[in-house]
């Protein structure tokens, strides 16, 4: 019977050991979400990895290969319970999958009630009753705002709990 194991792999390879996990006909998930880099003054959307160094790997103990595994390129070791992999509950990929947007990245975190653009005001903490404009969401649940101090434009960063629709 099929079931989904968790394999490590080596420092960004994931994408390299599912592509060699395929070529040896094993079913493999990396689940990815969509990432917000900034570098260089330039923010960019990038895919990620949802667990860096590891993916899931679909086996039939009884009849797969899955030694094999070890010694595929990308991939450092499967997650063991002594000398047998370790099967991963049942529905925990499944409800990963079932968390995906239509491109296929997982849609992590809560939603947010803004869009880029919205004009809210900051109901707590140091820059509280200032108005500004939202930008977007950070990978650490914190919302980066645009607001007017000082006569230009300052880019702030502050906990998305502390956001109120204004207006």
């Amino acid at each position: 019977m099929q079931r989904w194991y968790v394999a490590h792999t080596h420092p960004n390879a994931e994408v390299k050991a599912v592509f060699h996990l395929a070529r040896q006909g094993f079913v493999s998930y990396l689940p990815r979400y969509l990432k917000q880099r900034r570098h260089a003054r330039r923010t960019e959307i990038v895919p990620a990895a949802v667990f860096p160094r590891y993916l899931f790997v679909a086996l039939d103990l009884e009849h797969a290969r899955w030694r094999s595994i070890r010694s595929t390129v990308g991939v450092s070791h499967l997650i063991c319970n002594g000398d047998m992999p370790m099967p991963v509950p049942r529905g925990i990929v499944e409800d990963i999958r079932g968390r995906e947007d239509e491109r296929g990245y997982v849609v992590l975190g809560r939603q947010i009630p803004f869009r880029p653009g919205d004009t809210v005001r900051i109901g707590a903490g140091a820059f509280a009753d200032q108005i500004g404009m939202f930008e977007c969401m950070n990978d650490e649940a914190r919302v980066v705002l645009l607001l007017e101090l000082l006569g230009r434009e300052i880019r702030v960063t502050v906990p998305l709990e502390a956001i109120v629709a204004y207006g």
